[in-house]
């Protein structure tokens, strides 16, 4: 169950049969990878303001790319962790996509003995390079010919509440080129869809029982000097207009992923988010 006051969209055991279906496309050779992911619902409750609500989240779950918008009577309250693409002056390109996840040790022991798992993990380390595949395929799209690289491979970062595989993949933008052909080359994330891009979102648009609309896409800043940063809207809460609280979170599913432990995976990515609202 999600926690108070929470309300997950689909029981535990619909989530499951939502993961095997994406399996069952992987198995049939439509895909390679999908990003399935479950939603949690709640009221904004009386007295609580959305920003408020977002430092309660920057408490909670500190984060490289937090940030808080509005639009129009609506909040988006974002908590990732992932950078999406960034252009540096003079043309360099950056993303640094994340697949795998263990959750934070309760001791020091427990702690590194997660990691070490995490690192040693055949199946989250072949997610990961699914997805570094995917994104140096789109970088390559608007990148000099010979630059796109992939510096760090299924590198390990720690953050407040789990453990990420997180890889770097780089380029060079051809002449001519900017930040709006480098998120139409590459956007919506990889690691966010999957392998390849658009038949999983196809399937993923089929399994879902909702749009995600701001969830997964991208908040970015762009400088006066041609600078670009952008992150994807994971482990994000959306306040809408009428004081309705969404968070989501998923994970990579692959032929060798196990139903149960991609549910829990998830709930472990929101757990920060849920317990924002609860005041916890």
């Amino acid at each position: 169950t999600a926690t108070a006051p929470w309300t997950a969209e689909q029981d535990p055991a619909d989530a499951e049969a939502r993961i095997r279906a994406a399996i069952a496309f992987i198995l049939a050779g439509d895909i390679f990878q999908a990003n399935v992911t479950q939603r949690f619902l709640a009221t904004l409750p009386t007295g609580l303001d959305a920003f408020t609500l977002y430092r309660r989240l920057r408490t909670l779950s500190p984060a490289p790319f937090a940030a808080c918008a509005s639009f129009g009577g609506a909040h988006l309250l974002s908590a990732s962790p992932e950078r999406f693409l960034r252009i540096e002056p003079g043309g360099r390109v950056e993303t640094r996509p994340i697949k795998g996840t263990r959750p934070r040790g309760a001791t020091p022991a427990e702690d590194a003995a997660l990691a070490a798992e995490l690192l040693a993990s055949d199946k989250d380390r072949a997610e990961n390079l699914m997805i570094v595949d995917l994104m140096r395929n789109d970088l390559a799209r608007v990148c000099r010919v010979g630059s796109v690289a992939v510096p760090v491979l299924n590198g390990l970062e720690t953050f407040a509440s789990v453990h990420h595989l997180v890889s770097v993949v780089e380029g060079v933008l051809e002449d001519g080129r900017g930040p709006v052909d480098l998120l139409r080359a590459a956007f919506p994330g990889g690691s966010i869809t999957g392998a390849p891009k658009i038949r999983a979102m196809e399937i993923i648009n089929g399994l879902e029982p909702a749009r995600r609309g701001l969830y997964c896409g991208t908040l970015f800043r762009l400088g006066g000097d041609g600078a670009f940063d952008s992150s994807i809207l994971i482990r994000s809460l959306v306040v809408g207009r009428m004081g309705r609280v969404a968070a989501q979170a998923g994970g990579g599913i692959t032929a060798d992923s196990d139903p149960a432990a991609e549910v829990a995976e998830a709930k472990v990515k929101a757990a920060p988010l849920l317990a924002a609202l609860a005041g916890r």
